[in-house]
């Protein structure tokens, strides 16, 4: 959706769609919640609504770990607005009886629920709805305008086939192409429950559209949130699986607090073949988006440029490496005087006897357990006490699965990750992250290492290149396909072309407040508001983070962003009165948007703060439970409203901008 004024200044609020809750809402946030949401905005003055990711996740319930980038998620259905529903009503008020009283929603449950209704309410309708799906009727044109309803709903009712269970686990239809889909979209015996997906997320579709034109009528801008990443169980992945590298896995390389990286397990994109179908399942992802969105984040910005890529067969992305990127290869290797001797010590890694001896830690079992470990994983170098693993362990998985010994084990797996260099399987290789400590880096003589690490900065620079050029290319087509305002996340160790791109391209770039530093001088002071670029986004925090309440009470040097703010009065735990001091700077950034956590506006009312602030997060990265991506607000949009001095302290503050 096209806006009138893509340039003014605006403030925005950022919710879970799943957090809302109004008097028709049953257990979680629907669709049509989202324009009641919108008039409680136009009454405080925010002229902007985030959205975290709105697609169908399946037994996940995070959103950033979708089963499709196209169809929605059924949880997020009003059943009672459909007018199948007639008759109902006893089954809608049953669920909402049960879930509609929780702090926060019960995922799985309440999506079982509501899609047994959904499929009860299909049934009994059935005659109605098949007849809508004929040539010329309403459902069959929807079918035509949405051509990724094939792929979605044979792969729905395949994993229902199948248990729910990933589709590298099916006994059928591993490997699928177009072809194969098309001929099983149109079997006559599995025509009904395709056409269950299709009726399902036809009413999505439409009362999600319907939201958002009310919403883009009463001239607020909704924002959209597009993750890079699809998870490998997904339609899109499974459907069209050439666009996907599905041997490298998207993560994030070593750092001191994680010092095996993160290995995400979501695969790379493969960007040549992509560019050879001209981005056509981007632009079609993002063209679906603008049928509702005014504005979209980028998740992730940095890996349209580069990703950091490991082997499937590794755990850990500790041995992974930026993609694109240039290798080093061998003939550069043997320029420098490295041999195939010295180049297989620097790139595979070298097992001493005496280590695995000292990795029993003295159990009685040693001598034994060595002894089989051995002939299980390793090849003797000729007659010495040094070994290398067989030719049949490709990655940290293959040593996970040995019947050796845990400590050996355990000593394997430290022992992968030890090398200088990574082989790429074509005659070039990669340097590790932490290439300088390892067993091999410190035996080169001082003139070895200054040559190899010279050379491997070359490559790095070179890189620099290849990201700038990718970057720009992909970005420029997607950006262009449709009018919606892009914003990027462009957080952690960004390089220079990133900023570079991103101005060029007109997207906003992400300014969290208390990231928003400038890093390495001394004191590594704020950055004043008024400094901040306009093309940006500021807020005080996000879905991952703790709330500005949970930050200030718990994490902040409070001493010294009293300083920055110049606020020496701001004493003992946060309450309104912090609220508005704080909120009320930080609105005043230079950005385009300021878009604050929904959370951390209703702090500005002494009604609506838990007993404990870890209550009002989000999520919590690295944990997986039942509590995150489940967020409610402590109260319906009907008793914000009427909260007088919630509305008045909200209009307070948005007037200042």
């Amino acid at each position: 959706m096209r806006i009138l004024d893509p340039k003014k200044r605006l403030t925005g609020i950022a919710v879970p769609l799943g957090a809302l809750r109004s008097n028709k809402s049953i257990g979680v946030g629907e669709f049509p919640d989202l324009v009641e949401l919108a008039q409680f905005c136009k009454t405080i003055g925010v002229e902007l609504i985030q959205l975290l990711p709105v697609n169908d996740s399946g037994f996940q319930s995070s959103p950033y770990s979708a089963l499709t980038a196209f169809a929605l998620h059924p949880i997020y259905l009003r059943i009672g607005d459909l007018p199948e529903s007639h008759g109902f009503e006893k089954q809608l008020q049953e669920i909402k009886d049960q879930f509609e009283g929780l702090d926060r929603f019960a995922y799985g449950p309440l999506q079982d629920a509501k899609l047994a209704l959904l499929r009860d309410i299909f049934n009994k309708k059935k005659h109605d709805i098949l007849a809508a799906a004929k040539a010329g009727q309403p459902l069959h044109s929807w079918i035509l305008e949405n051509p990724w309803i094939k792929d979605y709903a044979v792969y729905r009712r395949l994993k229902d086939l199948n248990h729910g269970a990933h589709w590298k686990e099916w006994k059928q239809f591993r490997d699928i192409d177009a072809k194969t889909i098309d001929s099983l979209w149109s079997n006559p015996d599995y025509h009904e429950e395709h056409l269950f997906w299709v009726w399902v997320q036809e009413a999505l579709d439409r009362q999600f559209r319907q939201a958002a034109k009310t919403i883009h009528d009463m001239g607020l801008i909704l924002k959209g949130d597009i993750p890079i990443l699809m998870n490998e169980d997904s339609a899109d992945v499974w459907a069209h699986s050439g666009f996907f590298n599905r041997d490298l896995s998207a993560g994030a390389p070593p750092e001191p607090l994680n010092p095996l990286g993160q290995n995400w397990q979501f695969p790379t994109y493969n960007w040549e073949a992509l560019a050879k179908a001209g981005y056509s399942w981007w632009i079609d992802r993002l063209r679906l988006a603008d049928r509702y969105y005014s504005a979209y984040r980028i998740d992730h910005v940095l890996g349209f440029f580069r990703i950091w890529s490991s082997s499937r067969r590794d755990i850990s992305a500790t041995l992974g490496r930026f993609v694109p990127s240039v290798p080093i290869t061998t003939e550069e290797l043997m320029n420098l005087g490295f041999d195939s001797a010295r180049i297989r010590w620097l790139s595979e890694p070298h097992i001493p006897s005496s280590e695995m001896y000292e990795a029993m830690k003295g159990d009685p079992a040693t001598e034994a357990a060595v002894r089989k470990a051995s002939v299980k994983a390793l090849n003797q170098i000729g007659n010495e006490e040094l070994w290398l693993f067989k030719n049949e362990i490709t990655g940290e998985i293959d040593i996970e699965k040995l019947d050796i010994h845990p400590l050996l084990k355990e000593y394997f797996q430290k022992v992968w990750r030890n090398r200088v260099l990574v082989p790429q399987g074509d005659g070039t290789y990669c340097p590790t992250w932490t290439y300088w400590d390892t067993r091999a880096f410190p035996t080169l003589s001082e003139t070895e290492r200054r040559n190899l690490e010279n050379l491997i900065q070359q490559k790095r620079n070179e890189s620099e290149q290849l990201w700038e050029d990718q970057g720009r290319t992909i970005l420029s087509v997607l950006t262009s396909s449709t009018g919606m305002i892009p914003c990027g996340e462009d957080l952690g160790a960004i390089p220079p072309c990133v900023p570079k791109v991103l101005q060029e391209l007109g997207i906003l770039g992400l300014k969290i407040v208390r990231w928003t530093r400038r890093w390495g001088e001394w004191g590594e002071p704020y950055i004043p508001f008024s400094e901040y670029p306009e093309l940006s986004v500021c807020t005080p925090a996000v879905h991952d983070t703790s709330t500005v309440r949970q930050w200030w009470e718990n994490e902040v040097d409070r001493e010294q962003f009293k300083q920055f703010l110049n606020e020496p009065s701001l004493q003992g735990r946060y309450n309104s009165d912090t609220a508005r001091i704080l909120l009320g700077h930080i609105i005043e950034s230079t950005s385009r948007f300021c878009i604050f956590q929904i959370q951390d506006l209703l702090h500005l009312s002494p009604r609506w703060y838990s007993p404990n602030p870890e209550d009002e997060r989000v999520n919590v990265p690295g944990s997986a439970n039942d509590f995150n991506w489940t967020y409610r607000l402590p109260g319906t949009i009907e008793q914000l409203q009427a909260d007088k001095e919630l509305i008045k302290s909200c209009k307070d503050l948005t007037s200042r901008r």
